[in-house]
């Protein structure tokens, strides 16, 4: 029987505001659960990074308060593109220039794993680097450059 395989995704973002709680976030802020909450009650959703106050927010892999990660596992890449850009979040995708820089090359990265399984934080950022350095492959891709699940 062949392996299934999920999407997982890492998204970064630079902010503009010294650290979450710096007033320029607070739209951003004010709406991050209403976003999350679409996410996970959205066709495809499997999983999240999120601590046990349901925020993701207080991960910090770059040791910089100025840069918030999102990770997450969905079903196949459509699917997290519906989510993206066909939903309330595309509001937010728009205006994201007036809550963050821009960070480097890519700022979403996805690869695929097998079925069940889940993206450590570390590993994530990994594969966020290498797609930065070397470009889209089989290993790791963007919204660009899509890869299908491999055949095994």
């Amino acid at each position: 029987m062949p392996n299934k395989y999920q999407l997982a995704q890492i998204n970064i973002a630079r902010m503009k505001g010294v650290n979450i709680n710096d007033p320029i976030m607070k739209e951003f802020v004010d709406n991050l659960d209403k976003v999350n909450e679409l996410a996970e009650h959205s066709e495809g959703f499997i999983w999240r990074l999120k601590d046990e106050t349901n925020d993701a927010t207080n991960f910090n892999p770059y040791n910089d308060e100025q840069v918030i990660i999102n990770i997450s596992v969905w079903k196949t890449v459509e699917l997290l593109e519906t989510f993206v850009y066909k939903t309330f979040h595309t509001d937010f995708l728009r205006r994201r220039k007036e809550w963050f820089h821009k960070f480097g090359k890519v700022s979403t990265a996805m690869w695929w794993i097998s079925e069940g399984d889940y993206p450590t934080v570390q590993n994530a950022v990994e594969l966020l680097d290498y797609l930065q350095k070397n470009g889209a492959s089989q290993k790791v891709f963007d919204f660009k450059n899509k890869y299908a699940p491999p055949t095994s």
